[in-house]
């Protein structure tokens, strides 16, 4: 029973007008936390339950709530899935003012007793604050009581008896999907016999024997499992299905091969125990037609009632040497043999991992996707794996296989099989452009599981290969190279716009900067997707992660002086109105010390920078000056910024230009030049130095000397990369960390820099139709970014590469801002790649701009 104190007894038992019902719910205004959510499918009777939300898709969400003393599960209002969806309500969020109403009495689940079921219709979602859930830690909700003793069994408004994963449809979910077989009978002496065999149940189909074709067979029958599928959910919103589950396995005995499909509950209990190459002894199954393939073929179901199949796991050597089934055979190619294979080759891989991707989604192909009806959401990640036959990679984009525990444990230096993938080869690109992926009976083996060494593929000569090449490699150079999360694209897009817009051939076309907008806050939680539209760049920033207040910039004069209003909210706050004219932004003199590799080596001390000094020879000092006062700035002028920790005053005001008036060249007054001195101790004199040269009452002020200063402009306002984007190091020592941070549902561990990259390109985009601006952040030089073909590592050459030439040094940063001047009023089609990180977060990277020729 729950405590005396337990937030629940006090909120939904008060008796009167306060106590939750369907037309008046209650408020509970203390902390609760999100134990666990659990999603399912909605079925014939989930209409009745919610009349007014049948536009919301098809999924419903049980949410577990704890609020120290006791366990709560309710079911979410379906007009709150989308909290769920964009990753804003998570399992350890914490919760206030969540509104509870009572089910209705037509609602209430069957069984017995007094059973009160309610819903959350309303919540605010919090940061961790402190004593919430009565001070408890998450590991301890487990063993807390349920609310009035009541522990649900299923999902509270539907039919099922099973919960889906929270991200895909293909993993197993919950304690219920049993690792041990059901029943386990007394073990028999060997020798034992089958009484029929595939080839006896075919040739009796085809005959239209009675007894197979409309009955139970009840003979036992011996076979193989060769493989196995992963599982199929084939669960519908217009039919009551208690466990709407199939997997298929390829078995075989000394006669021939069949497929063996197992349905609903016979999924929850064997599917986690069988593996290709055990043994199984099947009795009461019917003979069926195959349903996908030639008409002479058969397919054998096995399912839990009408009849209830028997089936049992058989050790090898209980079966008679002369009945026993072959085994299941591979077919292992190497990474220098898949360079000549042809498209839609199905194989299998052994490699050493060196690069695993974090988890994304992508939307199924054929499914809708507006209103949230019939759209599957698949995810996937990209492995790289290296096998020592050749310099390219095995590039693999890997969904799930039901196997979530082993695709938790694929980290880099781990030796990954992975069986029946096909290839996949673009028809226009290099014959080292291509790819693997699954096929239905993919399943993948890992280093850690003791995988390995139960299959019989280990004894494969490909394998004993493989295993050579491997004892020579050394732990350190694998180190060194090995990456985990962070921005992926492959295989590259092509590098000529001709070349892209054929491969896009029937896909949907440019977008206005508002519908690109629109589209971006309909992303789901690590969905994927690609974007096109025609625009300029009006600002091109690079910085290091961690600290963006120093920066380098070039903004384009015109671009500032439009409004702001037109910006993304989420992906291009306003921009300063202090960019009044192109600029370039220097980073404060330490910035310099502690990074100076990227820049070039500043000159001797007694240089003076002016107006017209070369932006590629900057001094590592940090200088200002007055220019001079001549003709309108042009796109390539030169400024630079007070160090940030200068304050500039308000926003608003600090970014005014005092314009002097007209002066003949003999009362131009001369450059004014401030230097810190190189030592440290000399930067707050120095900073307090830099009072006097901001003008904070530009209003009141008409002093002349004082006017023709220019207010240094501020940092652009731009978002900083997000965690998720750039690659991690793999660090051993971390590495359940790591794999938690890429994995569905994970985020990046806050304060820990582990990135193998630490520096990127912003590029502010100003569409062409109607004025919307959106940041996004370019990789031209990401460890992940396969080699390209030789460019001239110009600014357009670059973009259109989407990356540096591999073959010359790439340009330094301070060179590419110094000239992005070049990219003013240029019009380009650009290639973006937006992914939903969770909550507010959605990472934009520009991946193709393509010129366009007048």
């Amino acid at each position: 029973m729950a405590a005396a104190g337990c937030v629940f007894l006090r909120t939904l038992t008060r008796s009167g007008p306060s106590k939750p019902s369907p037309s008046c719910p209650v408020v509970c205004r203390d902390f609760l936390s999100v134990v666990d959510l659990q999603r399912y499918t909605r079925d014939q009777g989930s209409p009745v339950y919610f009349p007014q939300a049948v536009l919301t898709g098809d999924d419903l969400y049980d949410v577990t709530l704890t609020d120290g003393d006791c366990r709560l599960r309710v079911t979410l209002d379906p007009g709150l899935n989308r909290l769920v969806e964009q990753g804003v309500l998570w399992p350890g969020s914490t919760l206030r003012n969540a509104t509870f109403g009572a089910a209705m009495t037509a609602q209430l689940p069957d069984g017995p007793g007094d059973r009160d079921s309610y819903r959350l219709l309303s919540l605010e979602v919090q940061e961790a604050a402190p004593g919430a859930a009565g001070g408890r830690r998450s590991d301890t909700w487990d063993s807390l009581p349920w609310f009035r003793s009541l522990e649900p069994t299923g999902p509270l408004r539907a039919n099922r008896s099973v919960f889906l994963p929270l991200w895909n449809n293909v993993d197993s979910s919950g304690e219920v999907w049993r690792e041990a077989p059901p029943t386990e009978e007394e073990e028999e002496e060997g020798g034992r016999q089958p009484a029929v065999t595939v080839s006896d149940l075919r040739d009796s189909f085809m005959s239209g024997c009675r007894d197979v074709t409309r009955g139970t067979v009840h003979r036992q029958l011996i076979v193989r499992v060769v493989n196995k599928s992963h599982l199929m959910y084939f669960g519908r919103t217009d039919k009551n299905c208690e466990c709407p589950y199939k997997v298929v396995l390829e078995v075989c005995d000394w006669t021939g091969s069949v497929c063996a499909v197992f349905w609903n509950s016979v999924c929850v209990n064997w599917y986690r125990r069988l593996k290709p190459g055990d043994i199984i002894s099947l009795r009461r199954y019917r003979v069926k037609q195959h349903y996908q393939a030639r008409p002479d073929d058969i397919e054998i179901s096995v399912n839990s009632r009408n009849p209830a199949a028997q089936i049992r796991l058989l050790p090898e050597s209980s079966v008679s040497p002369e009945h026993v089934p072959p085994g299941p055979t591979y077919s292992f190619s190497s990474s220098k043999e898949l360079l000549d294979r042809r498209h839609d080759a199905v194989c299998d891989v052994i490699g050493l991992l060196t690069f695993s991707g974090r988890s994304e989604r992508i939307r199924s192909k054929g499914d809708g996707y507006h209103d949230g009806r019939g759209a599957e959401l698949l995810e996937y990640r990209w492995l790289q794996l290296e096998d020592g036959t050749s310099d390219q990679p095995i590039m693999v984009k890997l969904f799930p296989t039901s196997q979530p525990e082993t695709h938790m444990k694929l980290l880099p230096l781990s030796v990954v099989v992975c069986t029946r993938l096909k290839l996949i080869r673009a028809a226009d690109q290099s014959p080292a452009s291509f790819h693997l992926t699954n096929t239905t009976y993919t399943q993948v083996y890992c280093t850690g599981l003791g995988h390995h060494s139960e299959m019989s593929y280990r004894k494969l000569r490909p394998v004993r290969q493989f295993l050579q090449w491997l004892r020579s490699q050394d732990d350190g150079q694998v180190l060194g190279r090995a990456l985990i999360g962070g921005f992926l694209i492959h295989p590259p897009p092509p590098v000529s716009l001709e070349t892209f817009m054929k491969d896009r051939r029937g896909e949907p076309g440019f977008l206005r900067g508002a519908e690109l907008k629109r589209e971006l806050e309909r992303l789901y939680y690590r969905e994927r997707r690609s974007f096109c539209i025609q625009a300029t760049i009006t600002m091109v920033t690079y910085s290091l992660k961690g600290e963006e207040e120093h920066c380098l910039f070039w903004t384009d004069q015109a671009s500032s002086l439009c409004s702001s209003s037109s910006s993304l909210p989420l992906l291009s706050p306003p921009p300063s109105s202090s960019l009044c004219s192109s600029s370039l932004l220097l980073p404060s003199p330490h910035w310099f010390r502690r990074h100076p590799s990227p820049f070039p080596a500043p000159p001797p001390p007694s240089s003076l920078c002016s107006a017209s000094s070369s932006p590629l020879r900057l001094p590592s000092t940090l200088h200002w000056f007055r220019p001079p006062l001549t003709s309108s700035s042009s796109s390539s002028a030169v400024s630079q910024s007070t160090p940030p920790s200068v304050d500039l005053g308000p926003r608003r005001k600090s970014c005014k230009r005092k314009q002097p008036p007209p002066e003949s060249p003999k009362k131009r007054h001369p450059s004014v030049t401030l230097q810190p001195d190189q030592n440290h101790d000399t930067v707050i004199l120095f900073e307090a130095s830099m009072e006097f040269l901001v003008n904070n009452n530009d209003d009141d002020d008409d002093d002349e000397d004082t006017s023709s200063f220019v207010t240094a402009p501020l940092l652009p306002a731009c978002p900083p990369v997000t965690v998720e984007t750039l690659p991690m190091r793999y660090d051993h020592a971390r590495k359940e960390e790591q794999a938690a941070a890429v994995a569905m549902g994970g985020r990046g561990a806050p304060g820990r820099s582990d990135s193998a990259h630490e520096s990127y390109y912003t590029l502010r985009l100003r569409a062409l139709s109607d004025g919307v601006s959106v940041h996004a952040v370019f990789l031209p030089s990401s460890p992940s970014s396969p080699p390209l073909l030789p460019h001239a590592n110009t600014w357009t050459s670059i973009l259109s590469h989407g990356a540096f030439s591999s073959h010359t040094p790439p340009p330094s940063p301070a060179d590419l801002i110094a000239v992005a001047g070049q990219l003013s009023n240029q019009r380009l089609v650009c290639v973006l790649e937006a992914c939903h990180l969770g909550g507010a977060s959605t990472e934009v990277v520009l991946s193709r701009a393509f010129h366009l020729s007048d």
